[in-house]
C-alpha cells in the first residue's frame, strides 16, 4: 500500500510538471494562436539554467555556482522567458507553418548545444548531482515524493491562477483578439508584433521553469530528455484537454501522461526484455488512437467550446449582436 501510494504521488509530480509546459503551451497557441513546435528546447533551456546555477563546482564543466534552488527556478524562468522574447522578435513575423518549422529549428538547435557544449552542459552524459528539494528524505520513498507533490502542485497552482487572470484581464482580451481577427484589433491601436512577443516570452517562462522542476526532482538530465517526441506529448495533451482552456492543459496532461505510463508499464509486462526496445512504439501508437477517438467525439477537446451545429431543415436564432459582427 505505501508503495502504491508512492508512486501515484510519482506520477502525479510528473504529471503536473508537464502541466505547466501545457499551460506554457495553451498560452501561446490557445490564447494567442502562436504555432510554436520547439517547445522542447524552452523546457532543456531551464532545466540547464537551474542546473547550472544550483549544482556543486565541477571542475569538468563551467557552472556550478551552488546557488539554493528557488533562485535556479528564478533564474531558469528568466533565461527561458529573455530567449522566448529573442525567437519571438526574430520569428513572429512569420505565420503557421513558416512559424512552426522555425521554433522547431530552434528546440533542434538547443538540443545539439547541449550534446555537444561538453564544458557547458556536460555533453551527452548529462549534469548530474541537482540538488533535490527534500533531498534529505530520500531514504523514505513516500515521503520525498509527496513532499514534491505539494512543492509541483503549489507552483502549478499559482501559474493556473496568474493565467486564469491574465485570460480575463484586457492583456488577454487583446490576445484573443489579434487570434480571432488581427486587423480588427490593430485597427483599435493595438500592436500585434508587441503583444504577441509578450505572450510568447511568458509562455517560455513557464515552460522553463517546469524544465527546473523536473531537473532538481529527478536529480539529473541529459540531452535525450528533450527530442522531439516531448514536443508531440505536451501538444497532444493540449489538443486532449482543449486548446484555450487552462484547466483542459491541466486535465489533458494528466489524462496523456496516465495512457503513456499505463502503456509503458503493460509493454513491460507483455513483451520480453528482448522485445521491449521495439514494443515501446505502442506507447505512441495508444496515444495516437486516444487522439483519433477524441477528436472524433470532441473535435475541441474535452475542455473545448463544441461548435454550435446547424440542424438540416432549421434556421439558427441570429441575434442582434451576431447580426451586426456579420454585416
Amino acid at each position: 500500500m505505501m508503495d502504491l501510494l508512492g508512486y501515484g504521488a510519482f506520477f502525479l509530480t510528473t504529471a503536473l510538471i508537464f502541466s505547466l509546459v501545457t499551460l506554457g503551451l495553451n498560452l501561446q497557441w490557445g490564447l494567442t494562436g502562436l504555432f510554436n513546435v520547439g517547445v522542447a528546447g524552452f523546457v532543456a533551456i531551464g532545466a540547464y539554467t537551474s542546473a547550472l546555477l544550483t549544482t556543486p563546482d565541477d571542475a569538468a564543466r563551467l557552472g556550478g555556482f551552488g546557488l539554493p534552488i528557488l533562485v535556479g527556478w528564478l533564474g531558469a524562468m528568466l533565461v527561458g522567458g529573455v530567449a522566448a522574447a529573442i525567437t519571438g522578435i526574430a520569428t513572429l513575423r512569420l505565420r503557421s507553418d513558416y512559424l512552426a518549422i522555425t521554433t522547431f529549428g530552434v528546440a533542434v538547435v538547443v538540443q545539439l548545444v547541449a550534446l555537444n557544449a561538453k564544458k557547458l552542459t556536460g555533453g551527452p552524459f548529462g549534469i548530474g548531482f541537482i540538488p533535490r528539494p527534500f533531498g534529505g528524505l530520500a531514504e523514505t520513498p513516500l515521503l520525498f515524493n509527496l513532499s514534491n507533490l505539494a512543492i509541483v502542485s503549489v507552483m502549478t497552482l499559482i501559474v493556473y491562477l496568474a493565467l486564469e487572470h491574465l485570460s480575463r484581464s484586457p492583456w488577454g482580451r487583446v490576445l484573443r483578439a489579434l487570434r480571432e481577427d488581427e486587423r480588427a484589433a490593430i485597427s483599435l491601436g493595438k500592436s500585434a508584433r508587441f503583444y504577441r512577443v509578450q505572450a510568447f516570452a511568458v509562455g517560455g517562462a513557464i515552460m522553463a521553469l517546469a524544465g527546473a522542476l523536473q531537473a532538481h526532482f529527478t536529480g539529473f538530465i541529459a540531452p535525450d530528455n528533450y527530442l522531439p517526441a516531448l514536443t508531440f506529448q505536451v501538444w497532444v495533451m493540449l489538443i486532449v484537454g482543449g486548446s484555450g482552456s487552462n484547466i483542459g492543459a491541466v486535465i489533458g496532461s494528466i489524462l496523456v501522461w496516465a495512457i503513456w505510463a499505463g502503456s509503458g508499464a503493460l509493454t513491460s509486462v507483455l513483451f520480453s526484455p528482448e522485445q521491449q526496445a521495439r514494443a515501446a512504439s505502442l506507447q505512441i501508437v495508444a496515444i495516437g488512437v486516444m487522439l483519433c477517438v477524441i477528436l472524433l467525439v470532441r473535435p475541441n477537446g474535452l475542455f473545448g467550446d463544441r461548435p454550435r451545429r446547424v440542424r438540416f431543415g432549421k434556421s439558427t436564432k441570429v441575434t442582434p449582436d451576431e447580426s451586426a459582427a456579420r454585416s
